[in-house]
This record gives C-alpha cells, sequence and structure tokens, in this order.
C-alpha cells in the first residue's frame, strides 16, 4: 500500500499515540468498565473514577478552576448546541466573528429565528479580527460574545486576553471554540477570562471521534438542559437536574471513547503542551517558506513573525479548482488535504473564495520535516506542470 501524507489534521487526528488504541480495546475487552454512577457495583465504580480522572486532566490543561465543572459530550458540535440553546435567549444579542464554524453559525442561526440579535466582527486583508469591532458592536442588550480559539482556515488565533478583559470590562458571558487549539495552544481559562470552553477530542488531543466536551469557569451562569433524559439520581423529578457536570451529561456516557481521550491527554502531558506547540510552529513556518514563492499560489492567513497561530495553511494555485488541485495531490502523490469551504462560510466571503473554495494543509504533532518537504516538492511540481 502507498503510503499515506496526510495533512488533514484539522478535521481529525489520523495518527493517534499507540496508547490510545490501546486504552479503548483495554476498555472493552477487560469487561471492566460498566456504566458511572449508575450503581455501587465495581465496574460502575471503575467507570465512575476513569471520568472524574479525566474531568481533572481536562481541568489542568485548561486552567479550568474545579473539575466539577468539565462536562464530556460527543465533540465540539454537541457543546457547542448545549451551550447556545441552553444559555442564549431572543432578547439577547451576541457578538460573534466572520472566522466561525458552522458549528457556531448554525445554532447561532437558529436561535436569530426565534429573535437572537447577532453582530459580526469582521476581518483584515489577512483574515486577522477587526478587534475594534467589538466595541463598536456593542448595545445596551448584549449579553455574550462567541469566538473561535483558531481558525479552522487560516490558522490564525486571536487574542482571547484582549477579548476577554472587554467581556469582563461590559459584564459579557466570553463563550470560545477551542476545536482547533485544544492540545495545540496554551489555553488558561482564568488568565483569559473564558466563561465557556467547548472543545472536541478528536483532534488535538489525539482522543476517539465521539468525544469532547464543555468547560465552565467560576461565574454563575443558569441554563435550560438542551437534552434530557436519565441522570442516575432525582429520577422521580420531572425535570433534568442543573448541576455540572450532570447538566450536559444526560444518558450513558462513552467511556470507552474516553479512555482513549484520557490516554490522548497523557501523551500532551508527556510529550509537553510547550513541545507540541513548538515542533508544529516549526512544521508550518518551514511549509510556508518553502511554498510562498511559487509563482501563481496565493496564501491565506497571517504568516508574521513570531505570531502563534494553528498549523493551518490554506492556499490556492491559478489555474486550479480546490477540487482538483486536492484531487491531483492525493492520485499523482498520496497527499491527503481538505479544499472547499470548511464549514466556515463567512470567512471564505471575506476572502471572496465562495465559489472556489480554499485547499487546505493541517498538521499534527506526528507529522515530520521530511513530510513537509515532499508536500511542498508535490505542490511545486503541480505548479510547473500548469
Amino acid at each position: 500500500m502507498t503510503e499515506l501524507y496526510y495533512f488533514d489534521n484539522s478535521a481529525t487526528t489520523l495518527k493517534k499515540p499507540a496508547a490510545v488504541a490501546e486504552a479503548v480495546y483495554h476498555a472493552i475487552a477487560d469487561g471492566q468498565l460498566g456504566n458511572p454512577a449508575r450503581g455501587s457495583h465495581t465496574v460502575s465504580l471503575n467507570a465512575l473514577r476513569l471520568t472524574e480522572t479525566l474531568r481533572q486532566k481536562t481541568a489542568a490543561l485548561f486552567g479550568v478552576p474545579d473539575a466539577a465543572n468539565v462536562a464530556f459530550t460527543a465533540n465540539a458540535t454537541a457543546s457547542l448546541n448545549m451551550v447556545l440553546k441552553g444559555l442564549l435567549k431572543p432578547a439577547d444579542h451576541i457578538i460573534t466573528t466572520v472566522t466561525e464554524h458552522n458549528a457556531v453559525l448554525r445554532p447561532l442561526y437558529q436561535l436569530e429565528e426565534q429573535g437572537t440579535a447577532l453582530s459580526f466582527v469582521g476581518v483584515d486583508a489577512f483574515g486577522t479580527l477587526l478587534y475594534s469591532d467589538f466595541e463598536r458592536l456593542l448595545r445596551v442588550d448584549t449579553r455574550a460574545v462567541v469566538v473561535n480559539h483558531a481558525s479552522n482556515v487560516t490558522g490564525n488565533t486571536v487574542d482571547l486576553e484582549r477579548i476577554g478583559a472587554f467581556c469582563r470590562e461590559h459584564n459579557l458571558i466570553l463563550i470560545v471554540d477551542a476545536s482547533q487549539s485544544a492540545g495545540v495552544l496554551a489555553i488558561d481559562m482564568v488568565k483569559q477570562h473564558i466563561d465557556i470552553l467547548c472543545f472536541t477530542g478528536h483532534k488535538g488531543l489525539y482522543g476517539p471521534q465521539g468525544t469532547g466536551g464543555i468547560c465552565l469557569g467560576d461565574r454563575p451562569l443558569a441554563f435550560v438542559p438542551v437534552f434530557t433524559g436519565g441522570s442516575g439520581f432525582h429520577s422521580f423529578d420531572k425535570q433534568y437536574p442543573t448541576e455540572m457536570p450532570t447538566l450536559f451529561e444526560p444518558g450513558t456516557q462513552n467511556v470507552h471513547g474516553l479512555a482513549g481521550l484520557s490516554a490522548g491527554l497523557d501523551y500532551i502531558s508527556q510529550k509537553g503542551l510547550a513541545a507540541i506547540t513548538r515542533h508544529l510552529q516549526e512544521l508550518t513556518s518551514r511549509f510556508h517558506d518553502q511554498i510562498k514563492d511559487i509563482p501563481g499560489i496565493t496564501l491565506y492567513g497571517s504568516f508574521a513573525e513570531n505570531v502563534e497561530r494553528a498549523p493551518v495553511v490554506s492556499l490556492n494555485l491559478e489555474g486550479w479548482s480546490s477540487g482538483d488541485l486536492s484531487d491531483a495531490l492525493f492520485m499523482d502523490y498520496a497527499i491527503a488535504v481538505r479544499p472547499g469551504a470548511h464549514c466556515a462560510p463567512l470567512i471564505h466571503r471575506a476572502f471572496g473564495t465562495e465559489k472556489n473554495g480554499m485547499v487546505r494543509f493541517s498538521f499534527s504533532s506526528f507529522n515530520t520535516m521530511a513530510e513537509i518537504d515532499y508536500a511542498a516538492k508535490a505542490l511545486r511540481s503541480l505548479a510547473e506542470e500548469g
């Protein structure tokens, strides 16, 4: 089988630490994990210990003030839907940005149909947020700011401390989509004034698909449960419990997947988040430096020196549609990338790439410099072919 050069890690990391697969296997094969918090027998208690330990690990990684404020979900999309629909009301005004993924936009559009007002912070020619827009868009009924930490299209990051300070000054709730930054960039909910952090497990955390979560800060927030069902306690109550973490964990948890996610967080801890971030920055810089002068190439996003960014490089090549270029890279060079709109329509509208889309390369800690060099050479060869 031809070796696959995988550069679609913003969608999902393909290569995982061996310990992740082993953890999922043993979680099932050993028959020692039952339903957490649903009994006092051994296998139920084993599952409870696993989930509670994972809460502690997650809280440590993201600077969550209280591990009890970590809840596990199926992915960031589920997290964002439960947060946005459970917290925001028709009378609210929300500030978000044109860099958001549809996991944020579509729930907000549903809320807009019910009366919630939306405003969008724009970007400059490099896709960097126009921070002055936050003050300009502020209204007396503004309740929250919803922003991604890193764009899945450009790789640009936002200044969470700056946005967090703005939210604190105006008593706004800061909701952060960390889909592209969890396990990639440092996050500290207290330092960055984050009230709600939504994350997925299958990208930079190297966990299995079907894992994710919600972290709450120390500000009291009143949610209406979006999903309700069995909770393991208060079974005679008609209303579903609103205590954390039960609030966001109705029904049976994906304990087998969470065992894998726990192993993914161990990998990050053992390797060191700072070392992972540095490696990813080096991969991104090397790729950018090798392709930036290829004739006909257009790059999107800011690549200024000493600016933190996610390991994402999106581009177009003159004479190629994004779909055709992606196909050629795969068929001729076994390179897997992502063409199209990347479920982020407003940033493509900002760049004028609605019709053609972009070709996105995104890296993980398992990518190597040799792979980067190979991908850059392949792009140059296709450019020369015309």
